[in-house]
């Protein structure tokens, strides 16, 4: 641990050169490097912050990509700074007197135990950190594999050791005594609870879940005994505040799903009297305890369970108490399909059978396959009346409870008569008001194009409807629905994709169901559901293109607003792309603090005080932590990770404008280096998803990227331009959209004399990909290309499937980002001229082809087919497939190689670098994972790359 008082380092190390006497020469600033591949592992991000709920702490993480990181504990009342290694999984008490975390290993060394390929059990394990936020001590405990701490409650914490295995004794003598039991999963572990005031602490032998209510009355535990005279199996009830513990379940088997209500003051779990370990089928029954009980009841099993004839109670459904807890929510599900155990695997036949009834595709139900084998349909338990009603079934599986719980009826939603049009990938339902009283039901409405959801107290469904771009509501208590909004405006007014827009969102409601906030584009508006007339525009956003969000400074308000109060608002200006915050108050709108900055909605705030963090953050400076209050007026920098950029030379970026071929005038965003000099000329990169002009501002880590995309700052550094042009598209037409958008601006662009006009290369993944691909079949101005994930054929795409989801690529053309607008059958030819494929004789650009064998939204074969068809015809082309990797990289080293090769490849074709082996010999399928090639060629004639 390593403590630094007062004052943060910043402020330390400015104070001691103002100590020392006499004036000294300023020292000469070392060059700026360029960013290296090399400095990815070690650059630090924030990847945690809190505060405690007193104000007096904010506590963040400083990770840096691997390796070992910090957490870091400012001051914020006192002026102090503490940091703790390798901390992670941070919780801060209720109370705000103690932070709770783990501390991890050191990364070197469970990579040696890895090189070393020890066990499981011998491999370096987790200590438990717990830090004094009053008195800086910090106590370690090692060998910790969990811990818990109550949520709305200090003075506990409890945890569990996992002991290491113990080594055999060979030498020992052979006796007919029953050997020690010994921790293990399926036995349990060691539990500790330890009073944080007193220091007092107790232990629980075998323990295999534990739980502790939210407002800390009580700790839930599951042990499976140690033996028939110390400790019984079980579940066992402590109650905090005298220590005293209550046996209230004794039973061998598997129990778990240990839930309190509100107020600790009852207790269900399920358990498994199955101690058959290889049995297929499990017979769970649902227990409930209630202080003053001796013991938990059983209240439903097998026997006795409202599903149908032959269900059972789930083992995997969440089990919850209505937040008053007059109702227990559980699961029941039907017998699972079971294998027949004595077949040999050679006699088992693995068929799909494809059918027309079926409600998803199989491939959607092989991806959905594990969560449909736990897959549980709610009921609730009434303890004040013993009864049991099953809510959800097979045809109605989607449940909403109403009001946290608490009310007598919950909205059950059934997409059984359109969950087979796998071409339409917008949800539709029918929902139902169903009773927890009786189990009736009453219909909301019928095919609802739109996320349903409930108002806090339950008044209202409410949802936006697709099909209608507009808002509507429906009352409970009279099963009416009324339609709130009319104007188009609250519907996505950018939209260009061949579907219904969708809405902009809500942000909430007011006390007693009274009013719904609602956004367009730019303002908040409030309605009154029950009087639809009322609709008020609060904001003035429209008149001076400024975008304002309320922002939900407290997790647990269940989507409250109180206009008595003072509401903090995110601030986004479309012109000037500025941002910032501002504060509703009555009728006014004051802003706060904006500028030209991309301030973060994302706002902590402290439970009890007005202390707030949030980060802003621009091209050149890192979204450091900033401390304030709800006033912005003194706003302090407490962390210092922008630093890191001072080494190095970084960039600009400023706006730059166009006229497109269809006539729009577009934006877009134009990086140049540090040291940029208008006599020199710059090869130029251009990179392109959608609209990316709104980022201006966004701050570009170093790291490896997992896909084909160049990272800004790392171009800039090392000498390149990047140019990102947004894109608008017209329906049918989603090549020559781009090329009418892409081309005019770099041809814009090359009106300046720095730009070299023989060094272009052009880079996009997916989406960009493909029109990375098309473009290169339109034009040869661009030297090279790197398109990643790319749809060649238009034509095999569309009946392909997108293997991530399961579902049907039919809509991807039909409805959203490939914007053809129509099927196959319906355009042929709008496929075939949006296709690559067939326009590759065209090629005259060398191209760089990532595509993963795994990937999991664009079929790989897509990148196949642009590839063999460019070697075909004999042009410059190579693919990169990394294997298992889906549509983005996600394996570190191989997103690490996949940048080194990219850059060889650019730096090759736009900088004349020399060409790795890899580009002018290939790498053969003997050397994959042996040899890379990453080298340069050796220096022959023939050791070029093709041009």
């Amino acid at each position: 641990m390593k403590k630094l008082l007062l004052l943060p380092l910043l402020v330390l190390t400015s104070m001691a050169y103002g100590q020392k006497k006499g004036k000294k020469p300023t020292p000469p600033s070392l060059p700026k490097k360029a960013l290296t591949h090399s400095v990815y592992d070690g650059w630090k991000s924030i990847t945690y912050r809190t505060l405690s709920n007193d104000g007096d702490w904010a506590i963040y993480t400083a990770n840096p990509q691997e390796g070992d990181g910090n957490a870091i504990f400012y001051g914020l009342k006192k002026s102090k700074i503490d940091s703790v290694q390798r901390a992670a999984d941070i919780r801060v008490s209720y109370d705000s007197e103690v932070a709770v975390f783990k501390i991890k290993p050191q990364a070197a060394v469970v990579r040696d135990a890895k090189r070393k390929k020890k066990k499981r059990e011998d491999m370096p394990k987790d200590s438990l950190g717990i830090y004094s936020l009053k008195t800086s001590e910090l106590t370690k405990i090692p060998k910790v594999s969990s811990f818990a701490l109550p949520e709305k409650a200090g003075g506990f914490v409890a945890y569990q050791l996992e002991t290491p295995a113990a080594k055999r004794d060979t030498t020992a003598r052979r006796t007919n005594r029953k050997p020690a039991k010994k921790e293990s999963e399926e036995n349990g572990y060691q539990l500790v609870l330890k009073n944080l005031k007193s220091g007092t602490q107790t232990s629980y032998s075998f323990v295999t879940d534990y739980a502790f209510s939210k407002n800390g009355k009580r700790l839930a535990y599951v042990t499976t005994g140690n033996d028939s005279t110390v400790k019984l199996p079980g579940v066992y009830v402590i109650d905090l505040a005298n220590g005293s513990s209550q046996k209230i379940f004794e039973a061998k088997g598997k129990t778990k799903k240990l839930s309190f209500d509100e107020v600790g003051d009852q207790l269900a779990f399920v358990t498994d009297p199955d101690t058959n370990t290889k049995s297929l089928v499990h017979y769970h029954q649902l227990y409930y305890w209630k202080s003053g009980q001796a013991q938990a009841l059983k209240v439903a099993d097998q026997a006795n369970q409202p599903g149908p004839k032959g269900w059972l109670v789930s083992g995997d459904a969440p089990l919850a108490f209505a937040k008053n807890g007059s109702k227990l929510f559980f699961g029941t599900a039907p017998v699972p399909a079971v294998a027949d155990t004595t077949m040999l695997p050679e006699e088992v036949v693995n068929v799909e059978v494809w059918g027309p009834k079926d409600r998803t595709l199989q491939p959607q139900q092989k991806v959905t396959a594990e969560r449909d084998k736990k897959r549980s349909y709610t009921a609730v338990y009434d303890p004040a009346t013993n009864a049991l009603r099953q809510l959800a079934m097979t045809e109605m599986d989607e449940i909403l409870p109403v009001a946290d719980g608490n009310a007598d009826y919950v909205v059950a939603l059934s997409d059984l008569k359109y969950s087979h049009e796998h071409w339409d990938w917008n949800s539709r339902n029918d929902a139902y008001v169903v009773s927890t009283k009786d189990g009736s039901k009453k219909l909301i409405g019928e095919n609802i194009r739109a996320n349903i959801r409930m108002s806090p107290e339950g008044k209202y469904a409410y949802w936006f409807s697709l099909s209608d771009t507009a808002w509507f509501a429906h009352r409970i208590a009279t099963g009416k629905t009324v339609q709130l909004t009319k104007d188009r405006k609250f519907a996505d007014e950018d939209d260009d994709h061949p579907d219904f827009p969708r809405g902009y969102g809500s942000t909430g409601w007011t006390k007693g169901d009274a009013l719904l906030y609602i956004y367009d584009k730019y303002d908040v508006w409030t309605v009154d559901p029950a009087n639809p007339t009322s609709l008020t525009r609060l904001t003035k956003g429209r008149e001076v293109k400024q975008t304002y969000r309320f922002i939900n400074l407290d997790p647990e308000d269940r989507g409250l607003v109180d206009p008595s109060k003072p509401q903090l608002v995110h601030l986004f200006d479309h012109t000037t792309k500025a941002s910032g915050y501002a504060q509703w108050s009555g009728s006014t709108l004051t802003v706060l603090h904006q500028g030209d900055f991309a301030a973060s909605p994302m706002v902590t705030k402290a439970k009890n005080t007005n202390d707030l963090l949030f980060t802003k953050t621009t091209f050149r400076d890192y979204p450091d932590l900033m401390a304030t209050d709800l006033s912005f007026k003194n706003i302090r920098k407490i962390s210092n990770l922008g630093e890191q950029t001072k080494a190095y030379r970084w960039g600009t970026v400023e706006m730059v404008s166009w006229v497109s071929g269809d006539g729009v005038t577009l934006q877009g965003l134009l990086y140049k280096p540090d040291d940029f000099d208008s006599t020199k000329k710059y090869p130029m990169i251009t990179y392109f998803y959608e609209k990316e002009s709104d980022n201006i501002h966004n701050f570009v880590t170093p790291a490896p990227t997992a896909s084909a995309r160049n990272n800004y700052a790392y171009s800039v550094s090392n000498g390149y331009i990047v140019f990102v042009p947004d894109i608008v598209y017209q329906d049918g037409y989603p090549g020559p959209s781009a090329y009418s958008c892409i081309i005019p601006g770099v041809l814009k662009l090359l009106e300046n004399p720095w730009v070299d006009r023989t060094r272009l290369g052009i880079v996009g993944h997916s989406w960009g990909g493909y029109q990375t691909a098309y473009l290169i079949t339109k034009t040869n101005l661009f030297k090279t290309a790197v398109p990643g994930a790319p749809v060649a054929n238009m034509t095999s795409a569309y009946g392909g499937i997108r293997w991530g989801t399961g579902l049907s690529r039919q809509a991807q053309y039909e409805h959203t980002q490939s914007r053809i607008g129509g099927t196959l059958w319906e355009k042929p030819q709008q496929y075939l001229d949006n296709s690559p494929l067939f326009y590759l004789p065209n090629v005259q650009t060398p191209a760089l082809i990532l595509h993963n064998d795994e990937d999991d939204a664009v079929p790989w074969y897509q990148g196949i087919e642009l590839y063999v068809g460019l070697k075909r015809l004999g042009k410059p082309a190579w693919m990169l497939n990394y294997n298992t990797e889906k549509h983005g990289l996600r394996v570190r080293k191989n997103q690490k190689d996949w940048t080194i090769r990219m850059w060889q490849y650019l730096d090759h074709y736009l900088k004349d670098a020399p060409a790795p082996q890899w580009m002018v010999e290939g790498l053969p399928m003997i050397e994959k994972g042996v040899n890379q090639r990453l080298e340069p060629a050796a220096a022959l004639p023939s050791a070029k790359a093709t041009r």
